[in-house]
């Protein structure tokens, strides 16, 4: 091969060996490859030709250059800096060969002119050295003047290869003005060209582009450049939901991600002119020891990234729940302590996440010194206040005045939250220095000072926004440290679809919707609890209850269980009197029971209602359960509040009170029966005397209990003259309860809970509640509640197909079963999720039935799948209530036998449990396998 006129090697100035994951002629042996490929070109002379010469021995290169970094980082999963500068050496070389096959072979020119000149230069993540597996090689093809026909050939030959090696590559060809002229007013752009790095070709292009960046782009811009960039990442943050805590984090693009990072690096570089993020320890911006916070987060986040990226076998930035599991167990997270590695392992994902935020502020802030952004607005709107003596507003922030002096005190570091909230100001980086590097202060003597609980007690409740001072307490670590019980549970995910942030930023959440309850702010959205908190009852049990309610998470152990145990350490500690300690330790050991009872259990029967009624006891404890439990579903994350859960608490809420105002014999389903047919008498009083007599004798007592005047109206219509071979459908949308309402009326037979059951999965309507019941002259009257996918009303359009596929199931033209299969599956994202199976009786929860519990994992075709093996075990299904937690799902059946009994055998319920079990484990087999 004749010598290259320009330079084509690689700059590997900035980089050593030990640099890489492997030395660099394990991953491409440069001179082995180019002497091949010479040999091979030599008689060749078609371009085609060659360019397929040059894929024949690159294709093959590039395949073992990463198979050997991948199985180098399989081998040590934490060396995520060599790993992305192994990848970007690899794609160095790669670039190298290609250009000077191009320029020497393809397109040779011994003695280019001064316009022939032409650089490629790497920008981006390329252009950092930084690549994960699958990353876009971003090139910038560098001409002196428009691009001559050799240099759009060389460039043209170049993207073929490429292409044909399936590089994905983003190009532009631009002079040294174009990029200055389009980086003024592009800051994508500008920022592409801030790290660009020179690759092959005229090393001079590349030092004229440097020189002229600095001194015509860059110099004088950089207030107007920090600006756009926090701009763009707030609009990033948005387009992510503002939190940096979601159990399905963006690696990248999320908060505390690596663009939060790579922002600090582009606007400290833009800034401060510096090559590397060290040397901002020189510049005084961070210390030695955040520059070492600021490498592990990276380099934590950058190993994540290439983990992803090769567990998906593609370019994958979205830490769903799938590849949570695979990128844990590459990174040797293991199940320990009653929490699976996964768990532990986003747990440290969601740590680091937070040291970025605090790296971002102090960078800010320091901006800010500098006068190279601007200071943040106070938090509130009301007039400032000044600060009390010890501190200083700096940059609109709460400083330390004397950092030696307050330190004198320990009890200032819980001091400094309260002022803040005062002041209605945010802390200064610089006094959260100091405040976590003397966490130590925070020791037992503090914990139990009357002062210290004093400060913290008002923190909660003094200033209408407790979360606020909560979250960055928790942020620095002083929470834990005043609360140690808190500390398992900071950065700690749950493994499911329902939860969507972190344990620690639900409490947080909750606390939040607590405040906006208690200010009014939620009247529309929340009416019950706002009227409830209006009635002014113990905040300080609620705030505590609501601080603790899932403190005993992550253990082996019931967490409510648990956690009411410790809420009888920490209460006391928190200075609360023996009655309103017992009243917390109640809450936080039953702040499942209200949500469980309106969700679980059939609220029409009498007996749910009493029973509540007595765990409750008091309606003092019955309204901060109420409020709790609204704050906790609230604090779950978006959409899990509907108007469906609403009605349910209302209703068990309004019930209880009734009761333990009334007395609980007023509950009872002689009354509820009397009271349903007097109603229905009086709206139906146009009709004649004969009908209306006929139809209040048609049915038994449970069905005027079990329903309401809507439901009976429906089915007195609907009943009215109804053939034998008719089947009758009515479909109402149930506004209230954000679900649509379709009732039922055809003979009864055998199994027809189930059918219908399976004509709705058919259809994609997921039931949330359902009625059944069989009038004296025989005839099935059924209701059910259902949504979509997304927990709205079912869609009306779809529903002259509900009744066409009801039809044919009803006349034995489709199996349920059979059309099931094809939709009863797991989606892959959900397929790692462990939900035990557990399936209950109990012969005490309702009068006349049996209440069968089953608390599996969620499918498609799960119910048709349970109430047929009901079916065919003679078991009636008067009523199913389904409640859906992400993934898992509970259904309670309330069945009688094929006599009309209760289910009391023993060996009866062992029997239906094993055929319950046994459905559920082959569909699942099924879902999986589809």
């Amino acid at each position: 091969m004749p010598p290259v006129s320009e330079p084509a090697a690689p700059d590997d100035s900035h980089r050593h060996p030990k640099d890489l994951i492997r030395p660099e002629a394990d991953i491409f042996d440069m001179p082995a490859v180019m002497a091949g490929m010479s040999a091979e070109l030599a008689p060749a002379d078609d371009p085609a030709a060659m360019r397929a010469i040059v894929v024949s021995h690159l294709k093959p290169a590039h395949a073992a250059g990463r198979s050997a970094i991948a199985d180098a980082f399989a081998a040590d999963p934490s060396a995520a800096r060599q790993t992305v500068s192994a990848y970007s050496y690899l794609t160095d070389c790669i670039v190298a060969c290609v250009f000077e096959v191009a320029t020497t072979r393809l397109h040779p020119r011994p003695n280019p002119t001064q316009a022939e000149h032409l650089a490629v230069i790497a920008v981006g993540g390329y252009g950092r050295a930084e690549m994960a597996p699958f990353s876009d090689v971003d090139l910038l093809f560098l001409s002196p003047w428009k691009l001559t026909a050799w240099a759009e050939s060389v460039i043209e030959s170049m993207l073929y290869i490429f292409w044909d090696l399936h590089l994905k590559v983003g190009h532009s060809s631009r002079t040294v003005d174009d990029c200055l002229r389009l980086g003024r007013d592009d800051f994508t752009i500008r920022t592409a060209l801030l790290e660009h790095r020179f690759l092959a070709g005229h090393a001079a292009l590349a030092d004229e582009l440097q020189s002229r960046l600095r001194t015509e782009l860059f110099a004088g811009t950089g207030p107007e450049y920090v600006a756009a960039k926090l701009a763009e990442r707030a609009r990033r943050h948005a387009r992510q939901g503002n939190q940096r805590y979601v159990v399905e984090p963006n690696v990248k693009e999320g908060k505390g991600g690596l663009r939060d990072l790579q922002t600090l690096f582009w606007i400290a570089k833009y800034v401060n002119g510096v090559q590397d993020v060290a040397d901002l320890v020189a510049c005084g911006t961070f210390t030695a020891d955040e520059f070492a916070v600021f490498l592990r987060a990276e380099s934590f986040l950058l190993a994540v990234r290439c983990h992803l990226h090769l567990v998906a076998g593609r370019a994958a930035d979205q830490l769903t729940f799938d590849l949570q599991v695979e990128v844990a167990a590459r990174m040797g997270y293991r199940d320990r302590g009653g929490r699976r590695g996964v768990e532990h392992f986003m747990q440290d994902y969601f740590r680091h996440a937070t040291r970025v935020g605090d790296l971002t502020r102090i960078m800010l802030t320091a901006l800010e010194a500098d006068h190279k952004k601007d200071a943040p607005d106070l938090v509130g709107k009301s007039r400032r206040k000044r600060a009390r003596p010890g501190y200083a507003l700096v940059q609109n922030r709460l400083a330390i005045a004397d950092e030696q002096a307050f330190l004198a005190d320990k009890l200032n570091i819980l001091r400094i939250f309260e002022e803040a909230l005062r002041t209605a100001t945010l802390l200064h980086p610089d006094a959260m220095r100091v405040i976590a590097a003397n966490l130590g202060l925070v020791d037992d003597d503090m914990r139990r000072d009357p002062e210290a609980i004093r400060i913290f007690m008002d923190l909660l409740l003094k200033y209408g926004n407790p979360d606020r001072a909560l979250r960055r307490m928790n942020e620095l670590g002083v929470l834990a440290a005043f609360l140690p019980e808190f500390e398992p549970i900071v950065a700690m995910m749950q493994f499911n679809m329902y939860h969507h942030y972190t344990v620690d930023e639900h409490t947080l959440q909750c606390l939040n919707y607590l405040a906006m309850i208690e200010r009014g702010e939620m009247a529309d959205d929340l009416p019950l609890a706002t009227r409830i908190m209006a009635q002014r009852p113990n905040r300080r049990v609620l705030h505590v209850a609501l601080l603790l309610h899932d403190i005993g998470k992550g253990r082996d152990e019931d967490h409510a269980v648990l956690g009411a145990r410790i809420a009888r350490k920490v209460a006391p500690r928190l200075g609360l009197g023996r009655t309103d300690c017992e009243t917390v330790e109640w809450l936080v050991r039953y702040h499942l029971l209200m949500s469980d009872m309106a969700q679980k259990r059939d609220l029409s029967d009498p007996r749910t209602v009493r029973d509540f009624a007595k765990a409750v006891r008091t309606r003092k404890r019955l309204d901060l359960l109420t409020v709790l439990t609204v704050c906790d579903i609230n604090g779950v994350g978006p959409g899990t509040w509907n108007n469906w859960k609403a009605q349910l608490l209302q209703t068990l809420y309004e019930e209880t009170a009734f009761a333990l105002e009334n007395g609980l014999e007023a509950l009872n389903r002689e009354t509820r029966g009397n009271e349903g047919r007097r109603l229905l008498r009086e709206a139906l009083s146009d009709w004649d005397p004969k009908d209306l007599k006929t139809e209040t004798a048609r049915h038994y007592p449970p069905y005027w209990q079990g329903l309401g005047l809507q439901s009976h109206l429906a089915f007195a219509r609907m009943l009215k003259d109804i053939r034998n071979d008719e089947i009758r459908i009515d479909v109402t949308a149930d506004i209230d309860r954000d679900a649509t309402r379709i009732c039922f009326a055809l003979s009864d037979h055998p199994g027809i809970f189930s059918r219908l059951a399976g004509a709705l999965a058919l259809v994609g309507a997921n039931v949330v509640d359902a009625r059944t019941y069989t009038s004296k002259d025989g005839y099935a009257t059924a209701v059910f509640w259902v949504q979509d996918g997304d927990g709205h009303p079912y869609d009306p359009h779809k529903l002259p197909r509900l009744r066409g596929t009801i039809g044919k199931i009803l006349r034995g033209e489709v199996i349920a079963r059979e059309g099931l299969d094809t939709r009863d599956k797991i989606k892959k994202r959900e397929r790692d999720f462990r939900v035990p199976t557990s399936i209950a009786f109990d012969n005490e929860g309702s009068e006349i039935y049996t209440i069968v519990e089953v608390d599996t994992r969620d499918r498609p075709g799960l119910l048709y799948d349970l109430t047929r093996t009901l079916a065919i075990a003679h078991i009636s299904i008067s009523s199913a209530v389904i409640a859906t937690y992400g993934a898992q799902v509970v259904d309670t059946f309330y069945v009688k036998d094929m006599f009309g009994l209760k289910i009391y055998s023993d060996a009866k319920q062992a029997a239906l449990e094993r055929k319950l079990r046994e459905a559920i484990d082959s569909g699942a087999a099924r879902a999986r396998n589809h």
